[in-house]
């Protein structure tokens, strides 16, 4: 189970429920905010406080300890000046990752600008997954860490790597891209490949890289 850390979901929309569910799944304690006390009574079993409270009441907020929670997440929906405040007080506060959604691009930029540490834009971020997905179909998942890297699993379906060491087909060289765990096809986990470790048929890997170079290896590996 990942190590327990504070959590705290201001605004308790479609994304907000979602991501206090996750949460929970996860064994995590959260703090739900919302301004609907019906929303509230909703989550107030399910979470491990609910509370009825304004995002743009600094009081409210102070009042919560918001600045002391490790992660919090705005997920207010279209009330955009609302989202923008909230994320000013809990950074003023001293919340040292808060991550919130944005309805589109103008609204990423100012809570951008305004210091989040992470913006999302649910619709616009699940389309553009889906449409990679679909125009590289080899990569079974991937995960963005950072605007220069990106975590990636690949199915290997070209024969021509096969029955080959890592060593040989050397990706790191060939492919800008380190293998960091190779899956057979009975769901064995190799997580430290070595170089003289061999590709087999319907293996998957896990790799790291630039996106670019990953749809690069999709062309090859497909």
């Amino acid at each position: 189970m990942a190590k327990k850390e504070s959590y705290a979901v201001i605004g308790i929309g479609q994304f907000g429920a979602s991501i206090c569910e996750a949460l929970v799944q996860a064994g995590q304690e959260v703090l739900a905010i919302d301004s609907s006390e019906e929303v509230v009574n909703e989550f107030a079993g399910s979470v491990m406080r609910a509370v009825i409270a304004d995002a743009q009441d600094e009081d409210a907020l102070r009042d919560l300890d918001i600045g002391s929670f490790d992660h919090v997440y705005i997920s207010i929906g279209k009330n955009v000046e609302a989202s923008i405040m909230a994320t000013l007080i809990a950074k003023e506060l001293g919340a040292p990752d808060v991550i919130c959604r944005a309805e589109n691009v103008n609204h990423a930029r100012v809570l951008e600008r305004i210091g989040a540490d992470m913006v999302v834009r649910p619709e616009h971020d699940l389309a553009k997954r889906l449409i990679f997905q679909q125009l590289n179909p080899s990569v079974v998942d991937y995960v963005t860490l950072s605007k220069e890297i990106t975590l990636a699993e690949v199915n290997i379906n070209n024969p021509k790597f096969f029955n080959k060491t890592l060593d040989e087909l050397d990706f790191r060289n060939r492919y800008n891209v380190n293998v960091i765990i190779i899956v057979s096809k009975d769901d064995e986990v190799n997580q430290m490949p070595q170089a003289n470790d061999v590709i087999q048929p319907r293996d998957k890997i896990t790799v790291v890289g630039q996106l670019k170079d990953i749809r690069k290896l999709n062309d090859i590996v497909s």
